[in-house]
């Protein structure tokens, strides 16, 4: 913590190596008093007598103005604490943020001096790998939620309302994984656009939540986190370490780039490296970073209680530049008291030069499995094989090796196509992005069953109900962690945009009233079977069978020219998968199958 106040003095420092000054910003009612800083190595500090909890501030610092050389100095611009927990505001958009000279102070949030914060006693993860991993935009379930009281509708404190937890248990749901609630900026081109940003991928410090989302600050999200974890249910957050909203060199100056830019990986040449499509990348080989990013991670355990952490865009923690699957980040994890035995779930790939890293991370890692993803729609699309689907099911060995699946198995995430629309678009609909419908997934493997869109043809509704259903239950049967995209259950969709990013609208706030519950029934059952019947959500077992569905032991043969399989255990308990059927069927222990079509 940068700034600490005590009932005597308040301390406030701040690293910025390459600054010829430093000047600690505060803002009351009558406007900004400057206070200048001392140098202490790569630090600056200053201590003012008295408690300044609750009070609003930033820094301001000088030095060379060589973007070139890698240098963004200019006193003109109010920077934002890295170590920011809190902040009076959320960040905005505008051109002043990267004009040279043009002061910030009316654009940039101040950060608050944060009193005393929740501390929550060390406990173990609730969720358990092999469980059921629900990922949400917080504001787009819960903004239009007809039982959450309005003042609460499209925040953090929404997820701890009995009418959404009812909702989590039903689906038999392990743990919330929360997209985004660390304040970020909106990109440059969607202002002038009329759009903004509704996933908050662009998070410009790593540990202030933002204003919009959690109002009530690190309490809400513990208080939130406290009443999941009572109903059984763990909290992992989604955090952005791979880069941050100040953008390319045309970005804005707000926080790292006007104190440490060295924050940020550089070419030989001097120009910012861009492996995320952001604009910039962390340096995750400047050791200052790490420790920045394990202060972020550790507050988050010893102030929230959260069970754990996806990082987006991991490949970027371990470069340096390139991939290295013992990177020091990994190590210092591993090695802290607090993290040690938290949920970590990489998304192993990023745009860089070898950015595609499935099946790298360590071995305590959970890693998103966009294989597993591609395989199963292609299965049911009808352009792969049995043999291939069956791999994928049991764990994705030919990736993870064996011993215990690291898989996260999805049918759709936040980006990409919702699984409705996987079952009735041919190609995407981004054209409300703005950008010609340009961006997104080119390839989604994805079929439109008869009819591009919605369809009012009985057939085509039945076909795809009958798809989904099945997809679905081909995932409740396979082997690792498993995660649904809310919605997903109830047959959510994007009219066909497969990265909504920028539409926070009506396009991506959950419809409550108008969700197929019988589809949501079907997953809740699917849900239930998993949990009491599933033999091997962890490990695929070896004593279990492969068979036709004559029961015989399937052969070479039967892997390339059958549509159809059954799997057993010991016990009796297993799956039947027919795709000329677009059926998968649940077979509880000694008893006959359940139809999951």
């Amino acid at each position: 913590m940068t700034a600490c106040a005590g009932p005597g003095s308040t301390r406030f420092l701040v690293r910025s190596p390459r600054a010829t000054a430093v000047w600690l910003c505060l803002f009351d009612d009558t406007g900004e008093s400057r206070v200048a800083m001392t140098r202490d190595g790569d630090d600056w500090t200053v201590v003012l007598p008295g408690d300044f909890a609750g009070a609003r501030y930033g820094f301001r610092a000088d030095g060379a103005w060589d973007p070139a050389g890698g240098q963004w100095f200019d006193p003109a611009k109010l920077l934002v604490d890295p170590h920011a927990i809190e902040l009076d505001r959320p960040f905005g958009q505008a051109p002043a943020l990267a004009q040279f000279g043009v002061d910030t102070a009316h654009l940039v949030p101040r950060a608050v001096v944060p009193g005393a914060l929740p501390v929550v006693p060390p406990a173990p993860p609730v969720f358990i790998p092999g469980g059921l991993i629900y990922e949400v935009n917080v504001r787009g379930l819960t903004l239009r939620h007809p039982d959450v009281p309005e003042p609460q509708r499209g925040t953090v404190a929404a997820l701890a309302h009995p009418a959404v937890i009812a909702h989590l248990h039903k689906l038999g749901v392990g743990a919330v994984e929360l997209m985004p609630i660390v304040a970020w900026i909106d990109e440059r081109h969607l202002p002038p656009l009329g759009l903004s940003n509704a996933w908050g991928y662009n998070p410009v410090v790593p540990m202030a939540l933002d204003p919009r989302l959690c109002p009530g600050g690190v309490a809400e999200l513990a208080a939130t986190v406290a009443a999941l974890r009572a109903a059984g249910i763990g909290v992992i957050l989604d955090l952005v370490f791979n880069h941050t909203g100040e953008s390319d060199a045309h970005g804005g100056v707000l926080a790292l780039r006007g104190l440490d830019n060295a924050a940020y990986a550089h070419a030989g040449d001097g120009t910012l490296i861009n492996d995320t499509g952001c604009g910039n990348t962390l340096d995750f080989a400047n050791p200052a970073l790490r420790s920045l990013v394990l202060d972020a991670l550790r507050h988050f355990v010893r102030h929230a209680g959260v069970d754990g952490f996806r990082f987006d865009l991991a490949t970027i923690l371990a470069r340096g530049p390139g991939f290295d699957a013992d990177a020091p980040i990994f190590a210092e994890i591993a090695a802290d008291p607090l993290l040690c035995d938290r949920i970590l779930i990489a998304e192993p790939w990023d745009i860089g030069p070898g950015g595609y890293q499935l099946g790298r991370f360590p071995e305590a890692w959970l890693e998103w499995n966009d294989r597993w993803r591609d395989d199963v729609r292609r299965f049911w699309r009808g352009d792969a094989g049995i043999g291939l689907l069956a791999t994928r099911i049991a764990g994705s060995a030919d990736v993870f090796g064996q011993g215990p699946c690291r898989s996260v198995n999805f049918l759709a995430a936040h980006d990409g196509f919702t699984l409705a629309d996987t079952l009735a678009y041919d190609a995407r609909h981004n054209h409300a992005n703005g950008e010609d419908n340009r961006d997104g997934h080119g390839e989604n493997f994805s079929w439109n069953n008869g009819a591009e869109g919605p369809s009012d043809d009985p057939a085509i509704g039945a076909r795809r109900d009958c798809l989904a259903r099945a997809m679905l239950a081909t995932l409740f049967a396979s082997v690792g962690t498993i995660m649904l995209t809310a919605g997903d259950e109830f047959g959510r969709s994007q009219a066909g945009n497969n990265n909504a990013y920028a539409q926070d609208n009506a396009l991506t706030w959950i419809d409550w009233a108008t969700r197929d519950v019988a589809l949501e029934d079907h997953v809740a059952r699917l849900s239930a079977w998993r949990a009491r019947h599933h033999p091997a959500r962890v490990q695929f077992p070896e004593d279990g069978q492969w068979l036709t569905l004559s029961g015989q032991a399937m052969t070479a043969p039967d892997w390339h020219n059958r549509e159809a399989f059954v799997w057993t255990a010991p016990d009796g308990a297993g799956f039947i998968v027919d795709r000329g059927a677009t059926r998968v069927s649940l077979v509880m222990p000694t008893e006959t199958p359940t139809p999951a079509e």
